[in-house]
């Protein structure tokens, strides 16, 4: 089977770009503080990357940018295919629209109703993934999933799958959220699941998750073609796991058997045992149900001494890009042999080995978790060159 490799990684998050990122992150610095965007809403803790919320393509360049250095790659890519997903999408561009405000301004004066226009059928007829495929000029298969806070893994599976199937041998794969909004804002407070101070993932005194703004994007290439023209590699993509629970709209179902099914269908598609396993990134989202079903799955299936941290805690909860952030975060620390450590959390309500602090370690695997609303599971295996 064709080998999938990552030759390239972009980043930005509330703490910074890739490298300013995964410095604060094992400096144990969280880029939650807290924000008021909105004069109608009251102010809460946010991560947000500047002062104001961002905009979704703004986001999403910066991180495509990083990426595409980073493989020492050069527009155009034509040969190579796109997946990029968002849960949110365009979320902000559609309520500033919904309210009769333009807020690119009309390219007229006189004719603001054309630019209104304009604007929405802009943001109707694109998406992420077609924002990335126009920049890199893109000739090969685009996709854009969306899974709610699942969405990561699928963008990354799916990549994977395409070289592996061999309808390509370069896949940008990533996605990107923007979702610091009215309405997001307004929903999640309404169901009680956002935190009133900070976000303390499997502590004791959680308080519920931190919503944040962030995009990574990874560049995959099949292994021959990597090394034919001498890229660097952080690691390769194994094998996936997706199930859906078939529960409930948001809440996880109590047994976590098909979270469990998950995890053991990425490990076997991955040729890798429960034992292989040496770090455990976490979706770790702070709230009470989803620490409680998540630590359940790591116990049930996992020796004790695996290690276990969830990032959240510093760069809050950037929704469907979570994973991919994780995906970044989980290579970082196979290539630099240091993983990173839980912030935010001071008293663990769980038995699991958790990482305090940054710990010098010779991991060759880790796993990235990751749900979604609807009960949707999704695992990814990882491992160093």
């Amino acid at each position: 089977m064709t080998k999938v490799v990552v030759t390239g990684m972009g980043l930005v998050s509330s703490l910074g770009s890739r490298d300013i990122t995964w410095r604060h992150l094992l400096s144990g610095e969280s880029g939650i503080g807290i924000h008021q965007p909105f004069p109608k809403l009251p102010s809460q803790p946010l991560a947000l990357v500047s002062h104001q919320p961002s905009h979704i393509e703004v986001l999403l360049k910066q991180a495509l940018s990083e990426a595409l250095d980073d493989a020492s790659l050069a527009t155009p890519i034509r040969d190579s295919g796109v997946v990029i997903g968002s849960s949110r999408g365009f979320q902000g561009q559609w309520e500033e629209q919904a309210k009769g405000r333009d807020p690119a301004k009309s390219h007229s004066e006189d004719d603001p109703l054309g630019g209104f226009l304009n604007n929405i059928a802009h943001i109707y007829g694109v998406s992420p993934a077609t924002v990335v495929a126009e920049y890199i000029s893109s000739q090969g298969p685009i996709l854009a999933p969306r899974a709610a806070c699942a969405t990561g893994i699928w963008a990354i599976a799916q990549g994977a799958e395409l070289i592996r199937g061999g309808y390509c041998s370069r896949v940008v794969v990533g996605a990107v959220e923007a979702p610091v909004t009215p309405l997001t804002l307004a929903g999640f407070r309404k169901m009680g699941a956002m935190a009133p101070s900070g976000a303390y993932p499997f502590d004791r005194q959680r308080q519920g998750f931190v919503l944040g703004e962030g995009a990574a994007i990874l560049v995959l290439e099949a292994e021959d073609l990597a090394k034919q023209r001498h890229a660097k590699m952080y690691g390769q993509v194994l094998g996936m796991g997706l199930t859906v629970d078939g529960f409930h709209m948001s809440a996880p179902e109590e047994s976590r058997r098909w979270a469990m099914v998950a995890v053991q269908d990425c490990l076997r598609r991955s040729g890798l045992a429960n034992n292989d396993i040496d770090y455990i990134h976490a979706h770790g989202t702070a709230t009470q149900l989803n620490d409680r079903a998540e630590a359940l799955v790591i116990q049930t299936l996992f020796p004790s001494n695996v290690a276990v941290s969830s990032t959240k805690g510093a760069t809050g909860h950037t929704l469907g890009a979570s994973a991919v952030l994780g995906t970044v975060f989980c290579l970082l620390a196979l290539s630099q042999k240091v993983l990173p450590p839980c912030v935010g959390l001071s008293d663990p309500a769980f038995d699991l080995n958790f990482v305090r602090e940054p710990l010098a370690c010779n991991s060759q695997t880790a796993l990235c978790l990751s749900s979604g609303f609807g009960g949707q599971n999704t695992v990814l295996a990882l491992a160093s060159i």
